[in-house]
């Protein structure tokens, strides 16, 4: 015997439960979610995104960075990290192409290009090739990397921490403060000529 009740769902008198903990009804959370405005998740990269380090043949795009956006973080959020890897560089060891950190709630995305160059939105860390902001893509010709943009809610302030960290720096100082994480993967390779 089950009968509804206004808002909550009551079951032969013994319990009740409310529609949101069973996941129905407009009480349900929406889940934090990182999109890109311009690509749809597992989308190919355009050129221009691709790293522009004119010494290396792999790198043959302008370093802008993609534009991201992102919604719904967790109770409790102070403040955002976010990492971009290709887990396919050097020959599997991972490739840290982005480290950033100590972005503020009232941030909720970046324009394209806006992760290319310094800026108060976020504090700056150290990718494997020493870069304070984001560098593009350098797949080798035929390879489709993935690049896996994570974005870390925290209860940090947005100036707990120092400038400069890498990836292993800023977990490590993560550890006990993250409030959940969202994901993008985007994928590149060489344009056909």
């Amino acid at each position: 015997m089950m009968r509804l009740a206004v808002g909550n769902l009551i079951v032969a008198g013994f319990f009740t439960v409310t529609l949101a903990t069973i996941g129905l009804g407009a009480g349900a959370a929406e889940p934090f979610k990182l999109t890109s405005p311009q690509y749809p998740d597992d989308a190919v990269i355009a050129a221009k995104n691709a790293g522009n380090n004119k010494a290396s043949p792999n790198c043959v795009g302008d370093n802008v960075s993609p534009p991201l956006a992102w919604s719904n973080p967790p109770a409790g959020t102070k403040s955002f990290a976010l990492i971009m890897v290709d887990p396919e560089g050097r020959g599997g060891l991972g490739v840290v192409h982005m480290v950033t950190y100590g972005i503020p709630t009232s941030v909720n995305g970046f324009a394209e290009g806006a992760l290319s160059k310094p800026s108060d939105e976020y504090v700056d860390g150290k990718s494997t090739m020493g870069k304070a902001t984001y560098f593009g893509p350098c797949t080798p010709p035929g390879d489709y990397h993935h690049y896996t943009l994570t974005l870390i809610a925290t209860d940090l302030d947005p100036k707990a921490l120092p400038p400069g960290l890498t990836r292993d720096e800023l977990f490590a100082d993560l550890k006990g403060h993250t409030k959940g994480a969202a994901g993008l993967i985007l994928r590149f390779t060489h344009p056909q000529s």
